[in-house]
């Protein structure tokens, strides 16, 4: 069944959308948050925002968790040495916050806690405040990867740090 409403929301979200909650300060902010945080760890971090889904994927009730693993599969977040890759996917059409964690991680943490991420990161959302809220989402999925995966020895950046506008 098509949810109507939700199509409509899709289809009139403007292309540009994503530049009213995270211009381009706040997408160097959040780069070089996930730089910094990928100093006391060796996970990796990934961030995607997304306007809204072609209208296909909505007619065929794709969700935004099912687009999210899409997203970590195209953007080769699963392509981590340690399996310790995180994604946090953003769904502006739909208010969605989606984090997906690779197999070595999502072992060793509890999918609450990512939801609790989540959780956070929504609330500064609906706030306005979408650069505190992903930069608070940063930090915890960090202390997250600190505390499973601490920085080895050569810890290299396997994954650009640059947020991705799908």
């Amino acid at each position: 069944m098509v949810n109507f409403k939700r199509l409509f929301r899709h289809l009139f979200t403007p292309p540009w959308a994503w530049r009213r909650a995270f211009p381009q300060a706040t997408l160097d902010a959040i780069e070089a948050a996930i730089r910094e945080s990928e100093t006391s760890h060796s996970g990796e971090i990934r961030f995607a925002i997304e306007n809204s889904l072609p209208p296909i994927l909505v007619w065929r009730g794709v969700s935004g968790r099912a687009r999210a693993i899409e997203m970590f599969s195209n953007l080769r977040v699963w392509d981590t040495e340690q399996n310790s890759g995180v994604l946090v996917y953003l769904l502006l059409a739909d208010h969605d916050i989606e984090i997906v964690a690779d197999r070595g991680i999502a072992a060793r943490v509890d999918a609450t806690a990512w939801e609790a991420v989540a959780q956070a990161m929504e609330a500064a959302f609906r706030q306005g405040e979408f650069e505190r809220g992903a930069l608070e989402g940063i930090r915890r999925i960090g202390e997250l990867l600190a505390q499973n995966f601490p920085p080895s020895g050569d810890n290299r950046d396997e994954l650009a740090n640059r947020p991705v506008i799908v």
